[in-house]
């Protein structure tokens, strides 16, 4: 059985070129919805996802309209392909459930994992390079020099972590953070 899936990003936009094209393709049963794809909740996307069984096949008009990311195309393909479910998108021209739709989408996914990789690598050698220059990575502390000196000094009369925080707008984990550094400082 084809099963098709259409998104639209807004309300103002229109699915109906996405629902032409489905319907073109042979698409049995359709599952429409209009939400950005930064939603996470994507009523549509998991029915259909729950909808289909072994041996169908999902087609989607282009596929930026089933995942925000390669990363989350590629898992969502492995899980289908698991379930013996083949993807074809009609803009690409892949189809999953062809040796020839297999390999290209494998090998998109080959290139993601080394674009992430390279990614990381690049990540790692620049902290490496700024913790060389006396530099370290994160947000600055809230609960410095003389705020933090405050906070030392009412949690020793006998303040809890918690109302320290509350009075100085802090988190607890900003207190404890804080008493870390004076703890190590000689």
């Amino acid at each position: 059985m084809l099963v098709g899936y259409g998104r639209v990003s807004t309300q103002d936009q229109n699915s109906e070129l996405q629902e032409d094209a489905l319907r073109a393709a042979g698409c049995d049963r359709l599952f429409i919805e209009k939400v950005s794809s930064g939603k996470k909740d994507r009523p549509q996307l998991a029915a259909v996802l729950d909808y289909v069984r072994e041996g169908d096949t999902l087609v989607v008009w282009r596929l930026d309209r089933l995942a925000r990311s390669l990363h989350q195309l590629i898992e969502t393909v492995e899980d289908l392909e698991k379930r013996g479910i083949a993807l074809k998108s009609i803009t690409e021209a892949i189809d999953t459930g062809t040796p020839g739709g297999r390999l290209v989408f494998h090998i998109f996914g080959s290139i993601a994992e080394f674009e992430r990789a390279i990614i990381r690598e690049r990540t790692k050698a620049g902290l490496v390079a700024a913790k060389a220059r006396g530099r370290s990575g994160g947000r600055p502390a809230k609960l410095v020099g003389e705020r933090a000196e405050h906070a030392r000094n009412l949690l020793g009369s006998g303040s809890s972590v918690s109302a320290v925080a509350r009075s100085m707008g802090v988190s607890r984990a900003a207190v404890h953070r804080a008493m870390e550094r004076i703890a190590e400082t000689p």
